[in-house]
């Protein structure tokens, strides 16, 4: 499914990262190692690479990752890319890898209700203490609705998760290639 929209430019691929992550950068909250979960065609992670992190981006996508490696190799930027699920990330941690920073462009939103609860405790396991998590996601449109996210929501999750507090929470707009879309940016500090 994840490699059939790689077959051509999905929507959401704008060739550039988000704004609300390059506002991120400009205010100095990355801190290397990174992590870029569903990264995708690996954008958000060449830039924060050019801008000097230290950048792991994980995807489902065999397809995804391909491309995003050949980028890195293309723009000449040291970035490392791997076909990982995001929901697994302690085994990250068993690889003996963590992260000061850990960004998500998109892939929270898309979850399902377990789904979100299982990646919260995944992320715990690589987040090192005072480690940053940031989400970019479609703004929840209606209440009951599983897709797109609310900063309740990701701050009760985290909250019930134990160890972590809300940094930062706002309303941006979410970009695609052909429209915009209502969204939140979050930042959750691991305690």
């Amino acid at each position: 499914m994840y490699d059939a929209a790689y077959a051509g430019v999905p929507n959401w691929d704008i060739g550039r990262p988000q704004r609300a992550f390059v506002d991120l950068l400009d205010a100095g909250l990355v801190r290397s190692p990174v992590l870029d979960v569903g990264c995708g065609t690996g954008e958000l992670s060449l830039f924060l690479a050019r801008h000097g992190h230290d950048v792991l981006g994980v995807d489902l996508s065999p397809l995804a990752i391909r491309q995003a490696t050949e980028k890195a190799r293309w723009r000449r930027i040291s970035a490392q890319f791997l076909v990982w699920d995001a929901l697994a990330l302690s085994r990250l941690r068993a690889a003996d890898l963590s992260f000061r920073t850990v960004v998500d462009s998109a892939m929270f939103h898309i979850l399902g209700d377990r789904e979100r609860d299982r990646f919260v405790e995944s992320l715990a396991d690589v987040v090192r203490p005072g480690g940053l998590y940031c989400v970019l996601g479609d703004a929840r449109r209606a209440d009951g609705a599983i897709y797109g996210l609310s900063p309740e929501e990701v701050r009760t999750r985290f909250g019930n998760a134990g160890g972590w507090e809300v940094a930062f929470a706002f309303r941006t707009a979410f970009e695609r290639r052909r429209s915009r879309n209502p969204a939140y940016f979050v930042g959750v500090r691991r305690l």
